[in-house]
């Protein structure tokens, strides 16, 4: 089934109800809240999709898809689906080299994009040169074709095209955190899978507000019949959100289930318990996009009166693949996460499997399973895994094992399964350093340094020593020292004296900032920090 259908649907049994609202702050810092109904939305994006098929995009056109946060962002994005085209969506925050490599690898045949974008077309067209169709939400002239011109003249009615499961329906390039960005094909079944797996796991329904932190995932409540109220931050710098306008926007609309980042809500439960404010609408405080620490729960616990936190597991490539609430990591995970045995990422959802296989750096045939206890490579099988990278054959095979008539997703992921299903994540199958003779593990080393009060985070890394290679550890302190005390010197010689796997490290470095991820500003960028390291000496 097209998975704009599901839209359609929705406006046939809540035509009156609000579909996504836009939090628009005024100049005197209150809000308008412009808002389209469900029957707006699905006769809106008709009329988008009427638009573009004027335009010549139609079924399997690859359209790429630069619209900022706003009322018309899902519209324009159903539409495509709905005439049966290919959005491709890239992260913007990924630096402008890789964002032109990605656009050149994925060859759009369409554009479609806020005109700063049109611009950069014209300023680098070597990146752009497979666009035939080009379209702008502004008007920038040129060859280029105004969206909005006449657009209240097409009809409101339109038939989506008829697709199967495995049709393509977009491109979801990944954020090359520890490679390149890959563009990672989807097709209506997958988000039609994904759907119903995130309805199911959060009992979501159309009586329920989503606020989304990360925009995609709007796409997914749309779907379900609930309101989507667009929050008032750039999606592309969650770390620099303003969470008194978060805040405000969830007040405002009583919203019952918000996603994103793990670097929004550290700053919105801050935020909170300073202001000594609660959030009690919320029952479903949704973080991803890396492993989450015990205080961010136990922070987070003392806001949500009537609800809990969820850390959901996956990757662009399959999500989601497990989940675990906040209040069981607290009761049941928490002696030993703290003891360095990982991070408990919960039971396998419904329609997934999980194998933990064994751990290689070569495109693999076989699985090759482990017993519970062991750490390998996490894998993954189910009806939310998409079956390929577009146009990377090699990669593909990287990551892709078919066996007996199931596709398996390699994660890149290290971790182990417990004897109750329960996985536990280890770290980054490319962060794991292996040296003295031993495997060293990102989240079991830096579990054990992060207990320390002065402690933000840390990062374990390699150097290369006189040719060999050595575990070394970054820390980010609270207050973003980078002098190192002999007292604090002491306190990480006795915290590594504490396990096994924490003895050999005696090389540290203070750092007074992170690098991280464009996606979701949380995860630690380790190899930019071995070679900031390796260069200290």
């Amino acid at each position: 089934m097209n998975i704009a259908h599901r839209i359609s649907e929705a406006a046939k049994l809540y035509p009156e109800k609000k579909s996504v609202v836009f939090s628009k702050r005024k100049s005197d810092g209150t809000y308008d809240y412009p808002s389209y109904t469900f029957k707006e939305f699905e006769e809106r994006s008709n009329q988008i999709a009427n638009r573009l098929v004027s335009l010549g995009i139609t079924k399997g056109t690859r359209t790429l898809l630069f619209v900022k946060p706003c009322l018309d962002f899902s519209v324009i994005t159903f539409a495509l689906f709905k005439v049966g085209a290919i959005p491709v969506l890239i992260d913007p925050g990924m630096g402008m080299k890789n964002l032109l490599s990605s656009i050149k690898q994925v060859k759009p045949q369409a554009m479609l994009s806020i005109g700063l974008v049109h611009w950069v077309r014209r300023l680098k067209p070597s990146s752009f040169r497979d666009v035939k169709i080009k379209i702008s939400l502004n008007r920038v002239g040129g060859n280029t074709h105004y969206l909005y011109e006449n657009l209240d003249t097409e009809s409101r009615s339109f038939t989506p095209v008829t697709v199967s499961a495995s049709d393509y329906s977009a491109i979801l390039f990944t954020s090359g955190g520890t490679g390149i960005p890959k563009g990672v094909l989807y097709t209506h079944g997958i988000l039609n899978a994904q759907t119903d797996a995130l309805k199911a796991m959060f009992h979501l329904n159309q009586d329920q507000t989503d606020i989304p932190g990360f925009p995609l995932f709007a796409l997914f409540t749309l779907a379900m019949g609930m309101t989507s109220v667009i929050p008032d931050m750039d999606p592309t710098k969650p770390a620099q959100c303003d969470p008194a306008r978060i805040v405000k926007n969830i007040l405002d609309h009583n919203a019952t289930f918000v996603a994103g980042s793990p670097s929004i809500w550290e700053r919105v439960g801050k935020y909170c318990e300073k202001e000594k404010i609660t959030l009690p609408s919320i029952k479903y405080l949704v973080m991803f996009g890396a492993p989450v620490r015990l205080e961010m729960h136990q922070l987070l616990k003392k806001i949500l009166p009537h609800g809990d936190t969820f850390t959901p597991y996956g990757a662009t490539e399959c999500l989601p693949v497990s989940l675990i609430s906040g209040s069981e990591v607290l009761e049941k995970k928490a002696p030993q996460m703290l003891e360095g045995h990982g991070t408990c990422i919960g039971k396998a959802v419904p329609g997934v499997k999980i194998k933990i296989i064994k751990t290689t750096d070569i495109p693999e045939s076989q699985l090759t399973e482990l017993p519970p206890g062991e750490i390998g490579e996490i894998a993954v099988s189910g009806l939310q895994v998409t079956p390929a990278y577009f146009d990377m054959a090699e990669e593909t095979m990287k990551a892709k094992i078919q066996l007996n008539n199931e596709l398996w997703h390699r994660m890149g992921d290290l971790g182990w399964m417990d004897h109750d299903g329960h996985l536990w994540f280890m770290g980054r199958k490319a962060h794991r350093v292996e040296a003295l003779d031993q495997t060293f593990y990102s989240i079991q080393v830096e579990s054990i340094f992060n207990q320390h009060h002065d402690i933000k985070r840390t990062a374990l890394i390699k150097l290369n020593r006189n040719g060999k290679i050595t575990p070394a550890l970054v820390i980010e302190r609270h207050d973003k020292a980078t002098t190192m005390t002999e007292n604090f010197l002491n306190d990480l010689r006795k915290l590594s004296q504490k396990k096994d796997f924490t003895k050999p490290i005696t090389n540290y470095f203070l750092h007074s900032g992170f690098p991280v991820d464009v996606r979701h500003n949380i995860k630690i960028d380790r190899a930019k920090l071995s070679v900031w390291a390796q260069e200290k000496g």
